[in-house]
């Protein structure tokens, strides 16, 4: 199964938690941080359990979330 890397950038997201409740495996929580503005950021709290299926992205309003699809380790890149 392939494995997600997903980056929040914790000054553009304002904690709606639209990409908690969309992340059909749970992967994301709210973190104990809160950015400059205030507000309680969104975070990876169940890091192995994400596919990178970039819902989490595609629900952001703020467009504050980026996902990367990790290769598994001895996987040789297409030419």
């Amino acid at each position: 199964m392939p494995k997600g890397l997903v980056v929040i950038d914790k000054e553009r997201c304002k904690g709606c938690g639209l990409c908690i409740e969309s992340c059909p495996f749970g992967v994301l929580g709210f973190s104990d941080e809160y950015n400059s503005s205030g507000y309680n950021v969104a975070a990876m709290v169940r890091p192995e359990k994400c596919t990178g299926c970039a819902i989490c992205a595609q629900v952001c309003p703020d467009v504050a979330i980026e996902v990367y699809r990790l290769q598994p380790q001895g996987a040789k890149e297409a030419a």
